[in-house]
């Protein structure tokens, strides 16, 4: 017994060393760098240790508004793709003709490139010399005043985030939960129809139940995904996204960085724990969650 767990060991070794060295490594490096104030990366130098990184961050507005944008679209882009990828896989389930063709293109959007569906995106919403934009031409048809999508009010802007975001992650969602549903053992929805149990009922006492650990899956998945989100805002509303009022977390630490406001990396590192912090919490709460309500 004690050689085959050496030989475990053995086995494991490489992915030991290259876990420690690409992230636990960069983690406890970028933990100390959050607390050294001044910190020179050209020099390596700093003039102290402290709290201030945090506190200079936690006073900012760019940052409280990377913040702000970050947690409104957490909290609606998570739910409500789930709930659309719920509701379109089990159309898809209870399609039998031409069932893979329409797997195909609702996963389409998930391997096309962010900024093409970026593009699209602003085509659709933003107005131009010559026209409105495609969504301002269906709105207006109900009598509503064209809106600027793009550079417009923060709620215009804030809703096309959120479109996107559901648009992009839809895909791979329903991907999972219909091979979730067609997973489920058919002998129990016999055992329901012999019973006379209505399609609602079997629906939450069966297929949910039975679905629960691919749907936790998601979502804490879909947690992780929207607090680092980043590519979706610069599709949209590009590089400036302090300028838009549409930055978020990762923007925030990409431009302390790299960005505008480059050369902070003591800075950076503070925005990353405490966003790493967040998510830990988020993450260890769906857990405490899901004993009870994830049947495995």
């Amino acid at each position: 017994m004690e050689s085959n767990n050496k030989k475990a060991w053995l086995y494991l070794l490489p992915a030991i060393i290259f876990l420690g060295f690409f992230m636990i490594y960069p983690l406890i490096d970028v933990f100390v760098y959050s607390f050294e104030e001044g910190y020179n990366s050209a020099s390596q130098s700093y003039f102290g240790i402290g709290l201030y990184n945090y506190e200079y961050i936690l006073h900012d507005p760019y940052f409280i508004q990377a913040l702000k944008n970050t947690f409104i679209l957490v909290l609606i882009t998570v739910p409500l793709s789930t709930i659309f990828s719920l509701l379109i896989s089990l159309a898809l389930s209870s399609i039998s003709k031409l069932r893979e063709l329409f797997q195909t293109i609702y996963f389409l959007p998930y391997v096309t490139n962010t900024l093409a569906v970026g593009l699209v995106f602003m085509i659709l919403f933003k107005p131009t010399a010559y026209t409105d934009g495609f969504v301002n031409m269906l709105i207006g048809l109900f009598g509503i005043n064209p809106v600027d999508f793009i550079d417009g009010p923060y709620w215009a802007k804030m809703l096309v985030l959120c479109i996107y975001t559901i648009w992009v992650v839809m895909p791979f969602k329903i991907l999972i939960l219909t091979s979730a549903l067609a997973s489920v053992n058919e002998d129990y929805y016999s055992a329901a129809k012999i019973d006379g149990t209505s399609k609602f009922r079997t629906f939450f006492k069966i297929t949910l139940p039975m679905i629960s650990p691919m749907i936790f899956y998601l979502v804490i998945t879909g947690f992780i995904g929207a607090f680092k989100a980043y590519s979706d805002a610069v599709a949209l509303f590009g590089t400036n996204l302090n300028a838009a009022e549409m930055n978020t977390i990762v923007g925030y630490i990409y431009d302390m960085l790299y960005g505008t406001a480059g050369g902070y990396p003591s800075y950076a590192s503070a925005a990353a724990i405490v966003l790493f912090v967040i998510v830990l919490t988020i993450t260890c709460i769906n857990l405490i969650v899901s004993r009870k309500h994830v049947h495995y």
